[in-house]
């Protein structure tokens, strides 16, 4: 079995968006030939943590820790924070508008900790794998961010493994949402865009999760990108033969029925104050003053962080008493609580890059066979793929009566008890077929090498 090399500072126990692209890919290597090698950090400080994620690592995986130092402490001092508490996912954008002492923080963030708070981990990463793969020689080597320092801990290894190197980039680096919060200095600025231009035409090959960026990072590299998409487990949405709830919503998919009694609007993940779709909030308080049965009935579901100016904004339109507010879930028990919604809502961030953004969960979403509510910029990646898979229905922020119609129409749906229309073309973004395309374009990448 030949083995790649996964550079990867989020893994199991941590959560979240970040872990699941490499998990679940490093899940379905092996029946294509390859040996996952993980090197991840032994002490990370992620946002958030999921146990249960441990069962997926494949046993033929090799999982390599090193300790890391992060400077997140510093932080939590200079700003305040319990020693406990862990930096949620948006931190940058909300801190960037925060107290005098967050502000700093973010100043500081940006302008000495290039690329990223992880890159003091570069250094000793690269001396301790010199020395590992001397040893246990790789057939491929993968860096996966962000953080974009694990690009740099691959860049500085390809001066001494004879191993390609293929760059995957799951958001953008100077073009991601939160780069014009970072408060940069030309200086800083300058070496951001140094670095990742290096990374962009140092690498053998470079993936990316949308189209969009494609088209933004070829035209920064002047090279070819490839788009490998993020995707869904099958096995995510397994449930017990016996159960009197399950319902066949895909082809390979099965999940729970939505629930009786409420008409169940959810979100789950991180909820950002970028993503807060205010014109959802106003056509839900008309559907309610239009419709008392649609107020009797409507549960806002949020599951995991939710930032406090959407929940103030919830109740400004008087929707308090429709809202349940839930915490984190282990990923499977999360899909099975949003698998008992009538309408699932992705929210975009309203932000300059969001049209070449594509929620991770955008996927399960699409397998959980429920109605998709998205609002995001016109002519973005995600209005492109719902369109075409016709999972649901897609709106500009500003689009109240858009929202409003949607909605309306698919409370007479629920109300009758008929099932959404099955998506089409959902097969191409499992987990499963898409590493089999990964590692056809790394065995591509290894023999031009």
């Amino acid at each position: 079995m030949k083995r790649v090399l996964i550079i990867t500072y989020y893994w199991p126990p941590a959560g979240g968006g970040g872990v699941m692209r490499w998990l679940k890919m490093s899940k379905y290597l092996p029946e294509y030939g390859w040996q996952p090698v993980i090197y991840t950090p032994e002490n990370p400080d992620p946002s958030v943590i999921d146990e249960s994620l441990l069962a997926e690592v494949p046993p033929e995986a090799e999982v390599v820790r090193q300790p890391i130092w992060e400077p997140y402490d510093l932080f939590r001092r200079l700003t305040g924070k319990s020693k406990e508490s862990r930096f949620k996912s948006g931190y940058i954008s909300e801190a960037s508008r925060g107290s005098f002492k967050e502000r700093v923080a973010v100043f500081l963030r940006g302008n000495l900790l290039i690329p990223d708070p992880r890159v003091f981990w570069v250094k000793p990463s690269v001396r301790f794998l010199r020395k590992y793969l001397a040893e246990h020689p790789v057939d491929l080597m993968i860096s996966t961010g962000p953080p974009h320092s694990m690009h740099l801990i691959a860049l500085k290894l390809k001066r001494y493994v004879k191993a390609p190197w293929l760059a995957d980039f799951r958001d953008p680096w100077t073009g991601i949402d939160f780069y014009h919060r970072l408060k940069l200095t030309r200086l800083a600025d300058r070496i951001h865009h140094r670095l990742e231009k290096r990374v962009l035409t140092t690498a053998d090959g470079v993936t990316v999760v949308t189209p969009g960026m494609k088209r933004s990072l070829e035209a920064l590299a002047d090279r070819d990108i490839h788009v490998i998409y993020n995707g869904f487990d099958p096995e995510d949405f397994e449930v017990p033969e016996d159960s009197a709830e399950t319902v066949k919503t895909a082809d390979t998919v099965e999940t729970a029925s939505p629930e009786a009694g409420h008409f169940i609007i959810s979100h789950f993940g991180a909820f950002n104050r970028d993503r807060n779709p205010s014109a959802l909030w106003t056509a839900l308080t008309r559907l309610v003053s239009e419709i008392p049965l649609f107020g009797e009935k409507l549960k806002i579901r949020l599951i995991g962080q939710t930032d406090e100016t959407i929940l103030q904004q919830i109740k400004d339109h008087g929707l308090e008493k429709q809202l349940e507010l839930l915490p984190h879930l282990e990923h499977r028990e999360g899909l099975r609580v949003v698998g008992n919604s009538a309408v699932l809502l992705l929210p975009l961030n309203d932000s300059p890059n969001a049209r070449e953004i594509l929620p991770g969960k955008m996927y399960e979403y699409m397998a959980l066979g429920r109605p998709i509510l998205a609002i995001g910029p016109t002519g973005s990646d995600c209005e492109e793929i719902i369109t075409q898979t016709g999972t649901g229905s897609y709106h500009s922020f500003s689009d109240v009566e858009g929202i409003q119609s949607a909605l309306k129409k698919e409370f007479r749906r629920w109300q009758k008890g008929e099932a959404a229309e099955p998506p089409k073309e959902i097969e191409k973004f499992s987990r499963r077929h898409l590493a089999g395309e990964m590692i056809r374009l790394g065995t591509a990448v290894e023999w031009a090498k």
